[in-house]
């Protein structure tokens, strides 16, 4: 039954990979025209400030030493379910709950590539430095060309095949939809595991610095001239709302901690009539109360 899940949950996961990896290898954006009096297009190329390799090792490499580090200490501090068995050894619970919380979180974040390259390849909108990679062999200085869509034409400059493809793909941002989905999934997941009492603000200050980073990252590709400020406010939205839905509805991050609520007001109502209990989310509580220093166990 384990090894069926860990199979299926694979070949999905491959799956949106692969398609990943198909629109980087092979897509073809569409060939948009342009205005010759159209000023976005006309800024410098520069360098990356948040290059591709620091913004998917920090993306991935970041959330997912946090997901096992936590899942390890809340399994160390709290009573946890029962091991899972494959192939006859003993999968201790704090490592089966980080292969889920990491499978979703890579789930989506292979989701959040794979809608924004499909949005990419569609529109093909124009990076802000095209006129100046591309060079187009049309004549913008004369009147006729000024407030006419060019479509026909083709780049003068001598850059390589992936470059004229990059010059495409412009719509929406790839660097602001990845960290908007990897920092906001990591600040969730502080919200959730993150428990200790002893300071107030430590952990939203760790949540606090995990949406700086992705606010950085955004900002960067317009003061780069990498994308227009509608390209990084889609894919930051795009981002926002992946790592929401995964959260909520895949990952079903805050599930046990909303029926422990719940289960707490029953037995509010329950100790008023004299008829109180003790089930797991109390013995949860009582743990949590226990270690953070607060009370003492009656």
């Amino acid at each position: 039954m384990i090894l069926r899940k860990i199979i299926i949950d694979f070949v999905c996961l491959f799956i949106v990979s692969m398609a990943v990896l198909m629109f980087y290898l092979f897509g073809k954006p569409y060939k948009r025209g342009f205005f010759c009096n159209d000023e976005s297009l006309y800024h410098p190329f520069h360098a990356s400030t948040v290059t591709s390799a620091m913004l998917y090792v920090v993306g991935l490499f970041l959330p997912i030493c946090t997901m096992i580090a936590g899942e390890y200490l809340h399994a160390k501090y709290y009573k946890s379910d029962s091991s899972k068995i494959l192939f006859g050894y003993d999968i201790p619970p704090w490592m089966w709950s980080a292969y889920e919380k990491i499978g979703v979180f890579g789930f989506g974040a292979a989701t959040t590539v794979l809608i924004t390259d499909i949005a990419k390849y569609t529109i093909g909108r124009l990076r802000p430095h095209f006129m100046t990679l591309c060079v187009p062999n049309i004549n913008c200085s004369l009147i006729e060309n000024q407030h006419r869509y060019i479509e026909n034409y083709s780049c003068t400059e001598k850059i390589s095949s992936k470059f004229l493809k990059e010059i495409r793909l412009s719509f929406p941002s790839g660097h602001s939809s990845f960290s908007a989905y990897t920092m906001i999934y990591l600040a969730l997941y502080l919200q959730l595991r993150m428990t200790w009492k002893g300071s107030k603000l430590l952990k939203h200050f760790s949540q606090l610095l995990c949406l700086l980073m992705a606010w950085f990252t955004a900002l960067s590709r317009v003061s780069d001239y990498k994308h227009h400020w509608s390209d990084v406010l889609a894919g930051s939205t795009l981002g926002t709302i992946v790592a929401l839905v995964m959260a909520n509805y895949v990952g079903d991050l805050f599930k046990k901690r909303s029926h422990c609520s719940m289960e707490e007001k029953h037995r509010a109502v329950d100790y008023e009539t004299g008829g109180g209990t003790q089930n797991e989310c109390t013995s949860l509580r009582t743990g949590m109360i226990s270690y953070n220093g607060l009370q003492r166990n009656g």
